[in-house]
């Protein structure tokens, strides 16, 4: 009978896969014979290793989508051509260069790519600018800042006299000198009564209002030392 196919001999040869290892540079697990694709039986070290292997260090395979049109692509070649994929780096290349999904990749990147550079311009064209606010914000700080902040700082020192003159300490002590006041121009009075300087009217309208605020006062005094506040 005819053999259609041609003998075992041809078959063998015609495969792709059968790739001296030495002359390609896939790893040699690629380039192996069919039989070593094939999954093996798991055995206790294999599957002790398979479980703690990170998942970070799974490589990344492509969606069954695109595994299945690069194999649409792959049937389309010849033998020559896969054994020229599998032995010329160059050639791989290209091919990957071809897929679709690579291109869109390939896409994307040139346009990150522009778009960084044009940020990068833009950036560039702004420094001038960004320059000349420096300088102003060093002029300012030297100048208009020094100078608001001397004007701050006098503020500051109005602003603790204030607060020490409005303190309630502060307050007994001007009413103690009000007080002391009063009673030294009450005595002069007194004194010049005594001695005929004034006459009897002018010195009791006079003592009776001196005696009055310093008796005011007295009282205020008094009634600020008691409170909880003084």
């Amino acid at each position: 009978m005819f053999k259609f196919w041609g003998n075992q001999e041809q078959q063998e040869q015609a495969r792709p896969q059968d790739v001296n290892p030495a002359q390609s540079w896939y790893p040699p697990s690629v380039v192996t014979s069919p039989s070593s694709s094939r999954p093996a039986t798991p055995t206790s070290s294999s599957s002790s290793s398979h479980s703690l292997q990170r998942p970070t260090e799974r490589p990344l395979s492509p969606s069954p989508a695109e595994a299945a049109a690069i194999i649409t692509l792959l049937k389309d070649k010849s033998v020559d051509e896969l054994r020229k994929l599998l032995s010329d780096k160059d050639a791989y290349h290209q091919f990957l260069l071809s897929l679709d999904q690579v291109k869109i990749q390939n896409n994307i990147r040139d346009e990150l790519c522009k778009e960084t550079l044009q940020l990068a311009r833009e950036n560039l064209e702004k420094e001038p600018r960004i320059m000349e606010l420096r300088n102003q914000c060093r002029i300012i700080r030297t100048t208009e800042l020094a100078a608001a902040q001397e004007k701050l700082n006098e503020l500051e020192k109005q602003k603790e006299e204030l607060l020490r003159s409005c303190s309630p300490a502060s307050i007994l002590q001007r009413l103690q000198e009000a007080m002391n006041k009063t009673e030294e121009e009450s005595d002069a009075f007194h004194r010049q009564f005594l001695e005929k300087e004034m006459d009897l009217g002018a010195f009791v309208q006079k003592y009776k209002k001196l005696r009055t605020t310093y008796h005011k006062r007295a009282l205020i005094h008094l009634a600020a030392k008691a409170s909880p506040t003084g």
